[in-house]
């Protein structure tokens, strides 16, 4: 080598699909045989799929059509048959327009929460003020609307009441929960603890049996709570006692330093929890949170075992009709798909959430 002169580098890699193909799929023969192999499997499945989905689906025509085509396509006429019962429940036919418009302005309103530049105590306002007017569309009783008891609410409106509700009111008491775990009074770390463990030892569908059938039996006679009311509140307090370990794993990531940074400063305990140690143990902890998100919004179809039509129970009563009873599987995947839409909302949006968070963390 000249003295004066830096060595050269490696080539450069071609770069493109063709040449990570070569690097990843083709780099030996065996690689080659199985990468093909795969190709073809993949070919066969898709063929057979986009056959039976769109090329030899039944889309209109009632159960005489889709009988007829023998099963050798979908039957996508039981969505366009049955698509405001599984959507709407038992809610009456004439009045669905009224929980059509809930889930409208409840998506809106999620559309607009996602600007950051709209984050304020106005917008928390604004979303009480939100529920507490979907409250009074899908009930009634007011402004000429006629009342709609709550045991006629189902569908995709029941689903999205139970899961958002139960998730904005877990999670401030998960807060308080994994603060009590970690308390220096006894009593305190006591109680938490064996809410959470018990909690947490226990299935969904079980609370929701004892909120159902049990609860009731304590009340004083002549006096009874809604059913509604009560699956609620066991989905908030099983939901709480999960995400209570979720904060409780962001809390003990925190530094000491950062503790002790907010006692020099002369903050309260409180002030301490809320200005410093919260916001950013929930920052770390935000994959995990959004996960447990996720598995309330999906438990939410266990309230069929208490006479509560949600979104999954809707459309297993709708194909439970004899004439479409063969057509489940088409139910099934109509409800899926939109059970996918919103859980994929919530994991992308939890991941554009983490990433901004890590561009503002301080270096």
């Amino acid at each position: 080598m000249t003295r004066g002169h830096a060595p050269n580098g490696p080539p450069p890699l071609p770069r493109g699909p063709i040449a990570w193909a070569r690097r990843h799929l083709f780099n030996t023969w065996y690689n080659a045989i199985l990468t093909l192999g795969a190709l073809y499997l993949i070919a066969l499945g898709l063929k057979a799929a986009i056959g039976w989905i769109i090329v030899d689906a039944v889309w209109l025509g009632g159960s005489e059509a889709c009988h007829a085509a023998k099963g050798e396509g979908a039957c996508w006429a039981l969505i366009a048959e049955k698509h405001r019962f599984i959507l709407f429940g038992t809610y009456p036919y004439e009045e669905q327009w009224r929980p059509a418009l809930a889930v409208a302005l409840f998506v809106a309103a999620v559309g607009l929460s996602t600007w950051r530049r709209l984050w304020s105590r106005a917008l928390v306002v604004g979303w009480f003020v939100l529920f507490a007017a979907l409250a009074l569309l899908l009930h009634g009783g007011v402004f000429g609307l006629t009342p709609v008891s709550t045991e006629l609410w189902g569908g995709l409106p029941l689903t999205i009441l139970l899961s958002v509700i139960g998730i904005g009111l877990s999670l401030p008491l998960a807060v308080l929960l994994a603060l009590g775990r970690r308390s220096s009074m006894p009593l305190i770390r006591a109680i938490s603890v064996g809410y959470i463990e018990l909690v947490r030892g226990v299935p969904l569908i079980s609370i929701l049996f004892m909120a159902s059938v049990m609860f009731p039996l304590f009340l004083p006679e002549g006096v009874t709570i809604n059913k509604l009311l009560r699956a609620q509140v066991g989905i908030i307090l099983f939901s709480a006692a999960y995400l209570a370990e979720v904060v409780r794993g962001g809390l003990q990531a925190i530094p000491s330093g950062q503790y002790e940074a907010a006692d020099a400063l002369g903050l309260g305990y409180w002030r301490k929890m809320r200005l410093v140690i919260l916001p950013q143990a929930l920052r770390l902890v935000i994959p995990p949170m959004v996960n447990s998100f996720i598995a309330t919004f999906k438990d939410t179809s266990l309230v069929i075992i208490i006479g509560l039509y949600d979104l999954l129970g809707a459309v297993r009563t709708a194909t439970n009709d004899p004439l479409w009873r063969a057509f489940t599987t088409e139910g099934y995947i109509f409800v899926a798909a939109i059970f996918f839409v919103f859980c994929s909302f919530m994991s992308r949006y939890s991941r554009r959430l983490e990433q901004g968070a890590g561009e503002r963390r301080p270096q």
